[in-house]
């Protein structure tokens, strides 16, 4: 607004000529301004002293001044809308809010820092990570790409023994940072109906649990995976990949790997033909071996078999396009080999299924050689 030349204390002086009785046009003349100017100045002052004009002028800087205090904090309101809310932001988050109030809502660097709470130069200064920081968030991303339904936890089990001080919190830390989280499933929802517990194995080779899992290759030839692990140890005693398999064939594979495993004391299966079938049962007979049935329709009683096809379909047959059945053989027994090996399973302890057993043997062993206690009194 532009601001009058002359001052309040003028402004009356000219109204109070007016009132003594000078023409209006002749102080106008004389003091260089219009009539309207006169009239306006009388109907914003008319019947003012000078004191009264001093506390208008007071009382409008005043009304100015809260104006402006009242749209800064509707700004700063505003601005402060676009921030996530809820617990004390981290300084990372604060610096990545102040960046978003100074580029969308062009608050000034200065008042966006005041407003979250965070120090100019840590905004201007984020920290720099180290090189083990480094190291360890390529190690993550790396192993994050090549097995993608890792979650932190078991990432942080493979990186155990490359940086054994680094704890899962810090694991965590980089994992979300590098924006790795796997996606959840949603939870199929079943009629309610009665469950049996699965009976716990105490040792190894005590039952072995079986199914079949279906695949194709890319001309769209079936392919057909039967799986067997040990209840116990949760090891992979072993997937074999074929056209077609019969019971027979499951029975010359059982008896391979009985080769160096020796024989379990139970199976448990479903009630598919392979499983049911006279080959089967004979076998079943000559080795002593009982044989688990499950109820039909009931999955969840043969559970430690689905819980490891689920992760086999994931890691593996999801993962892959086969070509040929060879390559389908190979890359399922490289996998097989590594889930043995090399992948934690958090049931056990959180290490490989192979070192487990291993570790039950060795335990198993010398708990069996050593002296009961009647022989130590004798």
């Amino acid at each position: 607004m532009r601001k009058s030349k002359f001052s309040e204390e003028q402004i009356i002086g000219f109204l109070k000529q007016a009132e003594a009785g000078i023409p209006v046009a002749e102080i106008c003349r004389k003091g260089g301004f219009s009539d309207a100017t006169f009239y306006k100045w009388r109907s914003k002052f008319g019947g003012m002293d000078v004191p009264d004009a001093q506390r208008l002028r007071e009382l409008e800087a005043e009304n100015a001044k809260l104006k402006k205090l009242l749209a800064e904090a509707h700004l700063d309101m505003h601005a402060l809308k676009s921030v996530p809310r809820g617990k004390a932001l981290a300084p990372r988050a604060k610096r990545e809010a102040v960046r978003k109030m100074v580029q969308e809502h062009q608050l000034s660097e200065r008042r966006a820092c005041r407003l979250v709470g965070l120090s100019r130069d840590s905004y201007r200064h984020p920290p720099q990570a180290d090189a083990q920081t480094q190291a360890l968030a390529g190690r993550i991303v790396e192993i994050a790409h090549e097995r993608r339904r890792f979650g932190y936890r078991r990432i942080h089990d493979l990186l155990r023994p490359e940086f054994p001080n680094v704890n899962h919190k810090r694991v965590w830390r980089l994992y979300a940072a590098a924006n790795l989280a796997v996606r959840k499933r949603k939870k199929v929802r079943r009629p309610p109906a009665e469950r049996l517990p699965l009976q716990a194995a105490t040792m190894v080779n005590e039952v072995w649990s079986m199914d079949f899992v279906s695949d194709s290759l890319a001309n769209g030839r079936r392919l057909k995976c039967l799986t067997v692990a040990d209840d116990f140890s949760h090891e992979c005693v072993d997937i074999t990949v074929d056209y077609g398999i019969s019971g027979e064939y499951v029975t010359r594979l059982l008896d391979r790997a009985a080769r160096f495993r020796g024989y379990p004391a139970a199976v448990r299966t479903d009630n598919g033909p392979e499983f049911t079938s006279r080959a089967f049962i004979a076998w079943t007979i000559e080795h002593g071996v009982r044989h688990l049935l499950i109820q039909p329709g009931r999955p969840m009683q043969n559970g430690y078999i689905e819980s490891f096809n689920g992760k086999f379909r994931d890691e593996c047959l999801n993962e892959h396009w086969f070509q040929t059945l060879q390559q389908a053989r190979e890359t399922i027994a490289h996998w097989r080999r590594d889930y043995n090996e090399v992948r934690p399973h958090s049931s056990i302890g959180r290490i490989p299924p192979s070192r487990f057993a291993e570790q039950h043997r060795q335990h198993s062993g010398s708990a069996a050689h050593q002296p009961s206690a009647s022989h130590e009194i004798n």
